[in-house]
């Protein structure tokens, strides 16, 4: 019985190394990793893009990758939709020059399962075919899509800070667009993704109008996770970065976009190759209770458990997909016109921060609240970083919050499911 035994033991031995090599052999080199994103919402009437627009109307839109690749796609999105939406012809070119709606060369026809035109469901997003294009990284790339009729229900992102051109008529393969209309919002564009080495990952920032780049001028590309993109392009560091910022988004609740806890799945791990998030929230669900009901003691004690649970259930999220998630603490705002904190709602922005630091719930910490606050007036901008608001930092202030990602942070991984 013994050597049959000892037989039967190496026969599996083997065949489990067998299993293992073959596995590992078989595991692809490259994989599709998102380049450029935003978040997607339903725009509300002073950002919707009027139907005169989107009937036989053709949109040129403008982002800039993060990452570069031989080969790319994108996705068109009708998360929102309430009924089926046609995308009748599409095209992508290089932009040569933000904020200018002619493209450098003839446009490349963008196609569905070899079609040049789809139908969407509703709810639903859908990926181009690859195109083959050798892109670098921090490349302008323009998007031109036609429609026939409008959307029942609009999909976009209105903090853009980029110039979408519009013009009528089928216009996706003319180079040069003349006397195009304008609007700095994008509609229906979700991603683009690169196809890029295994080991290449990327970082998603969600949080709400601070990431999102209020006050940074249309085609500028300086809101803060712009400028932490081309600081790990200048470290040699290859990794996506994704802006999921939404103007007014808060932690908790539905505000002009869907709460961060419910967009967290679909803003950072469902998208392509991500291995790293930061998020940066809360300062308007304080700053919104105190404004609009009578934010009593108690009241502030609720709101801070309950936003050091939500932020203990996305590390739980993130974690499970071997994302790593990076705590950034929240910037000052005692001054806000628009809030007008007191006291007590300084010292709950104070009492978080601390458990941000301190808790263990991140895989690592950006200190914005260091970065920004005013040493003589820690509960104040300094005022090189104010905006003029007290509440979103200036050009110099975006800066400091992108020189603030601990770099070390961003070189580690996370194990998880993912």
């Amino acid at each position: 019985m013994q050597p049959s035994q000892h037989a039967l033991r190496s026969c599996l031995g083997a065949a489990l190394a067998a299993f293992l090599m073959n596995a590992t052999a078989a595991e692809p080199a490259s994989h599709w990793v998102a380049s450029w994103g935003a978040a997607q919402q339903i725009p509300e009437p002073a950002n919707e893009l009027a139907a005169e627009n989107w009937r036989d109307g053709s949109l040129r839109q403008v982002v800039r990758l993060t990452l570069g690749g031989k080969q790319f796609r994108v996705r068109v999105s009708n998360v929102y939709g309430t009924a089926p939406l046609t995308l009748d012809a599409a095209s992508v070119a290089l932009s040569p020059q933000p904020g200018k709606a002619d493209v450098a060369a003839s446009p490349r026809p963008l196609t569905f399962g070899g079609n040049g035109s789809v139908t969407i469901p509703a709810g639903a997003e859908y990926y181009s075919d690859a195109i083959d294009m050798e892109l670098k990284p921090g490349t302008d790339l323009a998007v031109s899509m036609y429609f026939k009729e409008a959307p029942a229900r609009q999909t976009g992102h209105p903090g853009a800070r980029a110039t979408t051109f519009l013009a009528k008529g089928n216009r996706v393969n003319d180079a040069v667009w003349e006397d195009a209309g304008k609007t700095t919002r994008w509609y229906a564009l979700s991603d683009v993704e690169v196809l890029a080495p295994r080991k290449v990952g990327a970082l998603v920032a969600i949080g709400d109008s601070i990431t999102d780049g209020y006050g940074v001028p249309p085609d500028t590309n300086t809101r803060w996770p712009d400028v932490l993109a081309a600081r790990l392009r200048n470290q040699k560091i290859a990794l996506g970065v994704v802006n999921a910022g939404i103007g007014g988004g808060r932690m908790l609740r539905d505000g002009l976009g869907p709460n961060l806890v419910a967009r967290f799945d679909r803003d950072v791990l469902s998208r392509a190759g991500v291995t790293h998030a930061l998020v940066l929230i809360g300062v308007n669900d304080m700053g919104g209770q105190h404004r609009n009901t009578p934010d009593t003691p108690a009241d502030r004690q609720q709101l801070l458990a309950d936003l050091k649970l939500a932020h203990r259930q996305l590390a739980e999220r993130a974690r499970a997909h071997g994302v790593c998630l990076i705590g950034a603490t929240v910037t000052p705002y005692v001054g806000s016109d628009y809030y007008h904190p007191e006291p007590e709602n300084e010292a709950d922005r104070q009492e978080l921060n601390k458990w941000i630091r301190t808790s263990g719930v991140f895989d690592a910490i950006a200190d914005f609240d260091a970065a920004l606050r005013d040493p003589a007036r820690p509960d104040h901008l300094k005022p090189v970083y104010d905006s003029g608001d007290h509440l979103h930092p200036s050009l110099a202030g975006y800066r400091a919050l992108a020189e603030t990602v601990p770099l070390a942070a961003l070189r580690k991984q996370c194990g998880g499911a993912k």
